[in-house]
């Protein structure tokens, strides 16, 4: 099974319509120099008004510990995503599943995953202006080298056309998706979203091992 999820949600009309495509998880943006951030109260708003089996997902980038803390107390999200450059010891001070974020180009060296004890790595575009949602796609070379050391969520310019060649190549743990799937900033394209579930639904990988 291809564990699915979205990032960037803004509005709820687009987090039920997700929900219900079969998408596992929705993701809120809790940095406010993305074009996506959410207020938490709003994401609380949402979430309160989701199917119980969906799961969420709050993104911060370079927070400190005691302002991640007020945002999960306004918004009690499932998941903590890290896509800043978050150490291993600052991760390990939450009491939830924790993913970490890590933007992949050509200098790029596991090494830096050393002591990380998490949830899920994941594999986003690198960009010197963004820290996500970039809609570029990174050598899924590193991805593949990726899964000896955890569970590997691909991100980058995944869409409707390349999906299928992504989970060939890469066998990944899970996927998540934003610009890609986009009307503009922040409004998904459910059809998009409904053509890459269709997809990852129907995927066979046949025995893989990570090891």
């Amino acid at each position: 099974m291809i564990y699915i999820k979205v990032c960037g949600i803004t509005n709820f009309q687009d987090a039920l319509a997700l929900a219900e495509s079969g998408v596992n998880a929705l993701g809120f943006i809790f940095y406010p120099k993305s074009k996506r951030y959410i207020p938490p109260e709003k994401a609380n708003e949402i979430i309160k008004e989701l199917p119980p089996f969906a799961s969420t997902v709050g993104v911060f980038v370079n927070e400190k510990m005691e302002d991640v803390i007020d945002v999960i107390r306004r918004c009690p999200v499932d998941v903590l995503q890290f896509h800043g450059d978050e150490s291993p010891e600052y991760c390990s001070q939450f009491n939830k599943r924790v993913i970490k974020a890590f933007r992949i180009k050509g200098d790029f060296s596991f090494d830096i995953f050393e002591g990380y004890s998490i949830n899920a790595f994941l594999l986003d575009s690198y960009s010197e202006s963004e820290y996500g949602g970039t809609g570029e796609v990174f050598d899924w070379d590193f991805a593949v080298l990726a899964r000896k050391f955890g569970k590997i969520i691909l991100a980058g310019g995944l869409n409707p056309l390349n999906i299928e060649d992504a989970l060939i190549k890469v066998h990944p743990y899970g996927i998540d998706m934003s610009s890609c799937v986009e009307i503009e900033p922040g409004k998904k394209d459910i059809n998009k979203v409904k053509e890459i579930v269709k997809i990852c639904k129907h995927f066979e990988p046949g025995i893989d091992n990570y090891s």
